[in-house]
């Protein structure tokens, strides 16, 4: 009894690891030129922004939360950088217009602080008071804009998507440091830690001394700074700072997180899990593209996907009703 459910712990272990091994097999009979590594090029620069997006809401997902306001701090933060890139001479290697970075990232920060603050402070359930402060967001960055666009032309900056190594641009391994900075806060330090104890239960985790707001503050706050480093790739992806910067990234990042096999109940899954997930998604997307199928056949996908991935993760005999 007890060899079988290790076996199946650890076909569950690695199943998101599987499905993408298959999923690209699949694609590659379809079209050989899936495998490629000018494809592979392609998928990373689409996937880098995305992925991190979907590591700053693992940390939130990790503690039983959901946070719905990356739209909106991405476009807020990415608006920021632009302005104040132009304003210190738009050059990156002259002058001061390298403040624009760190600003960007602090401004994502202080976004995340607030997004965690109104939500454990006036105790509103963390869907809805993320969903309003990215709607704050948007509104920040459409107010800062006009509805212009501000363009980035700065070679120094674009490198990030012109710049190649070994056939990938460099943003993709900007991504990688990322991937791994998250994983050393998830395995290496006591707040990745405190994230899955909160997630496990927050009332056991704050019977044994720990202070929960504060934990789920900082989730936050640290969501919001992976959120602007996002930001700051997908402007240096279009080379374009405006308010829809952070179209259509809430869907993508939730979806690679639970893909992957974050449960959305908290306590579980994990960095690699969303790399995962993040990677089977970007895989069906572009694969999709690579047959030929039409668009509205392309999100009915995406959207099927989501629902049998949250049917796999998740337990319902163990839930007495679904919120």
């Amino acid at each position: 009894m007890t060899s079988t459910v290790s076996s199946y712990d650890i076909f569950w272990k690695w199943s998101p690891a599987i499905v993408l091994a298959a999923l690209v097999a699949f694609f590659t009979i379809i079209n050989p030129n899936f495998l490629s590594l000018a494809n592979f090029a392609r998928m990373s620069i689409a996937a880098t922004p995305a992925l991190l997006v979907a590591l700053g809401v693992t940390f939130i997902i990790i503690m039983g939360s959901i946070d719905l306001s990356m739209e909106g701090i991405v476009s807020t933060t990415a608006v920021v950088f632009g302005w104040l890139f132009l304003a210190l001479g738009g050059r990156l290697a002259e002058g001061w217009a390298w403040v624009a970075l760190p600003a960007a990232i602090l401004t994502g920060a202080v976004f995340g602080y607030v997004n965690g603050l109104v939500h454990v402070k006036l105790s509103i359930p963390s869907f809805m008071s993320s969903l309003a402060m990215g709607f704050v967001g948007t509104g920040i960055a459409v107010l800062m804009t006009s509805g212009e666009r501000i363009r980035i032309e700065d070679d120094v900056f674009r490198a990030l998507l012109l710049e190649r190594f070994f056939g990938f641009p460099l943003m993709a391994y900007v991504g990688l440091a990322a991937v791994l900075l998250a994983w050393f806060i998830q395995r290496k330090t006591t707040l990745g830690r405190n994230f899955y104890a909160v997630g496990g239960g927050e009332h056991l985790a704050h019977a044994s001394g720990l202070n929960v707001r504060r934990v789920r503050v900082l989730g936050f706050t640290l969501a919001g700074m992976f959120y602007a480093a996002a930001a700051l790739l997908a402007v240096a992806r279009l080379g374009i700072a405006e308010a829809n910067t952070g179209s259509n990234y809430m869907f993508v990042s939730i979806t690679s997180v639970v893909v992957g096999g974050t449960t959305l109940l908290g306590g579980g899954g994990g960095v690699w899990n969303t790399v995962a997930g993040v990677l089977i998604v970007n895989v069906i997307s572009n694969g999709m593209v690579v047959a030929g199928l039409p668009r509205y056949l392309q999100d009915g996908v995406l959207g099927l996907l989501v629902i049998i991935a949250v049917v796999l993760s998740t337990d319902r005999k163990s839930i007495s009703f679904v919120k």
